[in-house]
């Protein structure tokens, strides 16, 4: 019988199962504000591709916005650990994410390809 510990730890695993989205959840939690869209994809492409978003390819810009917009964000949102304000762009931490933040914390801290803290 699975419980309600077990339940977040799977849905901590599975939200961190993609290096984007562990950027955004650190990103969050870095922040504690709400943070655009913009930010999130400027933030991707700095930890993920290791450029400024000044140096990224139009191409690069373009996918990880896609994938923002069409994979992660909406994943984000279903779990309930983000709201996601689609007129102003803006996405912000729940007080789900709160719960689940130091399971996220030890997961993301254990990533070797991302350096702390991950910052805009």
């Amino acid at each position: 019988m699975m419980n309600e510990s077990t339940t977040e730890f799977d849905t901590v695993l599975d939200l961190c199962r993609n290096q984007h989205r562990r950027i955004v959840l650190a990103v969050l939690a870095d922040q504690q504000r709400a943070l655009t869209v913009n930010d999130l994809r400027n933030t991707v492409i700095k930890h993920n591709h290791h450029k400024l978003i000044t140096e990224a390819s139009p191409e690069d810009i373009t996918q990880v916005q896609l994938v923002l917009n069409q994979v992660h964000i909406p994943k984000l949102e279903a779990t309930g650990v983000i709201k996601y304000d689609v007129d102003r762009q803006l996405v912000e931490a729940t007080e789900q994410f709160d719960k689940l933040e130091p399971h996220l914390s030890t997961i993301i801290d254990a990533d070797p390809d991302l350096e702390a803290p991950v910052e805009l």
